[in-house]
């Protein structure tokens, strides 16, 4: 009989985004084939600290948005850098090493999304589903990503991208002659509209400000886009593909952290979005030139506007997208044909796949 994948599913995290972490790993839990894979679930507690989760039940009211919670255990979880072998060690009294074949970073945000826990996972030579360090690192940065974006030619909003200490003295009158009015704030790292406000006048200015700073040390001012909310899945490695496309219509001023998560009827999804075709074909050719321009891998999620006058817009790329019940990325894929389980597991063949090509590459002259 061949031996089952043992894939370390590690979720939780220190970001704003701990709860949608919770939520997304929930649901891949329920969905891995036990015939084929056999889980060891990690969690981050809000303080940064990885522990071994009781398998038969990692989570706290798991089916509750606003109290899930991780599991206490009293596991700790360390990863052990480089050699041939891929392992993880749990710190008990025996400090057993736990042999793991890749793992799933189900962690959105900060501390997860951005690189940092993919270049740890490199160094422990894990294998691990979605992009690499630098794909990460530049999905998370929508300052430096927009940079790329407009440099390879593609449509990206107008954009002012400030830190914390210039930021005080940039006025609500110059961001309006430069970018018109309203125009959005948030932080430039960050994700699930953490932070994110519509500004309308000098009050809602400060304001603003104050709340992306709470999140990030660089603030990105962007320009209001008129238009239709659109997203785009993209799935693979050298060969990326992109799913039909979905619209995201909201009952909310915008898209907000709580129209997504906590208020069920916070927005509609429509999938498929309806679109001339000509028009979805170019978003969809669209959202695989951005996957490849940011050096993503695996998958993302490709979130564009679309103008009246049929023009695209890319406002962002998410990395690690949400894998919850009613998330885009799954919803899409699944419209296109490959239902939830068959998307998860794609993932981490992927993984396997990429990681088994660097493996083949030199490391000594």
């Amino acid at each position: 009989m061949e031996r089952k994948i043992r894939v370390g599913v590690v979720f939780g995290g220190k970001s704003t985004e701990h709860a949608v972490s919770l939520l997304s790993a929930q649901s891949i839990i329920r969905t891995l084939d036990p015939e084929r894979f056999e889980m060891v679930f990690i969690g981050i507690d809000k303080e940064g600290r990885w522990a071994l989760c009781d398998n038969a039940r990692p989570l706290l009211h798991a089916d509750d948005p606003e109290q899930i919670a991780l599991c206490p255990s009293a596991h700790p979880v360390a990863v052990v850098p480089g050699g041939s072998e891929q392992r993880l060690s749990v710190l008990t009294d025996s400090h057993r090493a736990t042999p793991i074949d890749v793992v799933f970073p189900v962690l959105h945000g900060p501390l997860g999304e951005d690189g940092t826990v993919q270049g740890m996972l490199k160094l422990a030579n894990l294998p691990f589903v979605g992009a690499g360090v630098l794909g990460s690192a530049v999905g998370m940065d929508k300052d430096v990503a927009k940079r790329l974006l407009r440099d390879a030619g593609i449509p990206v909003a107008n954009f002012l991208a400030v830190n914390a200490r210039h930021a005080v003295t940039l006025t609500y009158d110059e961001v309006v002659t430069r970018l018109g009015s309203p125009f959005f704030i948030k932080p430039a790292n960050a994700g699930s509209s953490v932070g994110v406000s519509k500004v309308t006048n000098t009050e809602d200015y400060a304001t603003a400000l104050r709340e992306a700073l709470k999140f990030d040390t660089k603030v990105l001012i962007e320009e209001f886009i008129e238009g239709r909310e659109i997203e785009c899945a993209v799935l693979g490695n050298d060969e990326p593909t992109a799913s039909c496309l979905g619209e995201i219509i909201p009952t909310h001023d915008f898209y907000s952290y709580e129209a997504k998560y906590l208020d069920e009827h916070g927005a509609l999804l429509k999938i498929p979005a309806e679109i001339e075709q000509g028009t979805g074909e170019h978003l969809r050719r669209l959202a695989v030139q951005t996957f490849q321009t940011l050096c993503c891998e695996g998958m993302a999620r490709v979130d564009f506007f679309l103008r009246p006058n049929g023009k695209a817009i890319v406002n962002e790329i998410n990395t690690i997208p949400g894998f919850t019940s009613i998330s885009m990325y799954p919803k899409l894929w699944e419209a296109s044909g490959l239902p939830y389980g068959k998307l998860v597991e794609r993932l981490i063949d992927l993984a396997l796949e990429r990681h088994e090509r660097e493996q083949r590459l030199q490391t000594s002259i």
